[in-house]
């Protein structure tokens, strides 16, 4: 750390802006710089000397371009020579620049609403620029209140007690400064409020990311697409770190396989050969892992270390999911099990009960589709499976998915990016097409492209992925003409078996009443329990349903389907998905399924933009 800001360093730092190229420099006293690039504004935070002030500089953390200086009176002149050479630097690539000066105020008491004070130039202020912040910060609300916005005149922009940090004869640079009622720390004690905080940094991120492109757009020659463009497109050490812990965690244990029954074959002949049915005795894997050394190591990862906000939303799901999952799985066949699957997967909302009842109630249980003479063996399947994964491999040699027949799983699954099938499993000839595009078109497809993403997180999955990798999934069914009534019914058959058993049911009861009901074939029926029944009540099935509903929903309102194919991403996190791709931090996918270059494809594609839902695929299904 440089003892003093010299000409040289500010030299150095104007050469390397010029270049186009990233400055991260400390500077004195705990000072610190950050410029991604060539950008037209620069953030900053002057620490007081007279209070404490946590958290103000945080929510500067994560800008393109921010300044965290101290406030001492013998670096004041080489800050300002230092932010007016930063200005010039910008200034002959833009021809403008935008000084924003962030602080706190300091009011005596807690505040407990948010309040702004935007600080403008009396002379020459920027009218649209204004404008835009103040409606940015009027849509804030932290903890349920609103903030509230006022705008004051001032022929010189600075913090209350501090000089501002250009000379007035400087022309081009433009002042801004925002007055933040500090709702994110205890006035008294300087104790932090982290939710509040966390709250306030995001809302306050894209405010300022708004704002900085309606400056572009006003006063410069430059014309962004997004104003999500704005943001840092560089990881930081400490993301990568954090990224690829938490995705080692997350590789070091398969949770399906965990609870997935390696007996289910026997237990089915035992049960359906019994004079009087008793509840199955299912065996499962021995678990390779400690969960207290696991979470010790998960939470010993430094989040707090991640500057950038929608990467440490990002990464604090993740965290809080992968701690509910070890958590399941050290509570395995225990009565703790299934109020653990609950918290991950949700419990059943009433549109997703109402929308099962329906499908069950209307789509006849018996269809041509039954017949089960015209089936494949496991061998032939696999060959199968096998050229479907070459045929992806033609397009990209490094798609590296391998097809396993093995003998301790039942059906099909993807895991890690491999298909995996229980040497037992028969596939109906009619649904052969449908589950490849299912399994490998989608699970071993997204998993491959989020390989190749700069992210980790986007193979081993986000938080909550499986909802939308299910609805994905089973939509490529529909797409290739491969969704059946049967299958339709067996989606809405599980929902209602999750129902069975948050309601209290044991598996005999919800085998009965999936037989005799609901007219499944006792088979079917013993399958549908034992995946919501094994481990000690595993509700994950919900989320195929419910998946593919909220898909739906998606491609109506205009949703593109290509880009949900980057990685295993969350449905409710693709807004910060998004924000990761106009800031090119994540790429588009290297691979697509191959169904969506056929026209009948686009011909479905196009109905479902148009609306329905799911009852709209019931009378299409065969």
């Amino acid at each position: 750390m440089p003892k003093r800001i010299s000409k040289e360093l500010i030299a150095a730092i104007r050469e390397t802006i010029g270049r186009n190229r990233q400055v991260r420099r400390n500077l004195p006293d705990g000072s610190r710089l950050f410029v991604d690039r060539q950008l037209p504004f620069l953030c900053v935070y002057r620490r007081p000397l007279d209070r404490a002030d946590p958290g103000t500089e945080r929510l500067l953390l994560g800008e393109a371009a921010y300044l965290l200086a101290t406030s001492t009176e013998r670096h004041y002149a080489p800050l300002v020579r230092l932010v007016e050479s930063i200005a010039e630097a910008q200034k002959a690539q833009y021809g403008s620049f935008l000084l924003f000066e962030l602080w706190s105020s300091s009011e005596a008491s807690q505040p407990s609403i948010p309040r702004f004070r935007i600080f403008a130039p009396r002379k020459s202020p920027p009218p649209v620029t204004l404008e835009r912040l103040e409606t940015e910060l009027l849509g804030i609300s932290i903890a349920g209140e609103r903030a509230e916005v006022e705008v004051v005149y001032r022929d010189r922009i600075h913090p209350p007690g501090l000089k501002p940090l250009y000379r007035d004869n400087n022309r081009g640079i433009v002042p801004l400064g925002l007055e933040i009622s500090p709702v994110y720390f205890v006035a008294d004690s300087g104790e932090l409020y982290p939710f509040e905080l966390r709250e306030m940094h995001h809302a306050l991120a894209r405010a300022l990311k708004r704002t900085f492109y309606a400056f572009i757009h006003a006063h410069t020659s430059q014309r962004p697409a997004h104003f999500q463009e704005l943001g840092s497109k560089k990881l930081t050490q400490a993301v990568r770190e954090c990224d690829r812990r938490l995705a080692e965690i997350s590789s070091t244990f398969d949770l399906l396989l965990h609870v997935t029954p390696v007996n289910a074959h026997e237990a089915w002949q035992r049960f359906r050969h019994a004079r009087e049915p008793s509840i199955p005795n299912f065996l499962y894997r021995p678990r390779p892992i400690d969960p207290a050394l696991m979470k010790r190591k998960l939470f010993s990862i430094p989040l707090e270390k991640v500057e950038d906000p929608t990467l440490a939303q990002i990464f604090l799901a993740k965290q809080d999911e992968l701690d509910r999952q070890i958590t399941l799985v050290a509570d395995r066949n225990t009565s703790r099990f299934l109020s653990g699957s609950r918290q991950i997967y949700g419990d059943i909302e009433p549109q997703l009960q109402a929308l099962s009842d329906t499908i069950l109630r209307q789509v006849p249980p018996h269809t041509p589709d039954d017949r089960k003479s015209d089936v494949l063996d496991v061998r032939v399947f696999a060959e199968r499976a096998r050229e479907e994964i070459a045929r992806y491999r033609e397009q990209d040699p490094s798609f590296a998915a391998r097809v396993e027949v093995r003998d301790d799983i039942t059906g099909v699954m993807v895991s890690r990016g491999n298909f995996l099938i229980g040497a037992d499993t028969r596939i109906a000839r009619k649904r052969v097409e449908a589950t490849l595009a299912h399994e490998i078109g989608t699970h071993a497809l997204t998993w491959h492209n989020g390989r190749h993403q700069p992210l980790q997180e986007l193979y081993c999955g986000m938080a909550g992925y499986e909802p939308l990798q299910e609805g994905i999934a089973v939509l490529s069914e529909y797409l290739i003409g491969g969704l059946s009534r049967p299958r339709l019914r067996l989606l809405a058959g599980r929902v209602k078996a999750v129902q069975h058993i948050t309601e209290g049911a044991d598996f005999i009861e919800t085998f009965r009443r999936l037989h005799d009901e609901h007219d499944f074939s006792q088979q079917t029926a013993f399958t549908i329990a034992m995946r919501v029944y094994r481990g000690g009540g595993y509700t994950k099935d919900v989320v195929y349903l419910r998946g593919l509903a909220r898909l739906l929903d998606y491609l109506a309102s205009g949703g593109e389907l290509e880009r949900l194919f980057l990685g295993k991403i969350a449905l409710e996190h693709l807004p910060l998905v998004e924000e990761l791709r106009w800031r090119r931090v994540i790429h588009p996918p290297r691979l697509l399924p191959l169904h969506l270059k056929e026209p009948t494809t686009q011909q479905r594609l196009a109905r479902l933009r148009e609306g329905g839902g799911v009852l709209s695929l019931v009378g299409e299904a065969r």
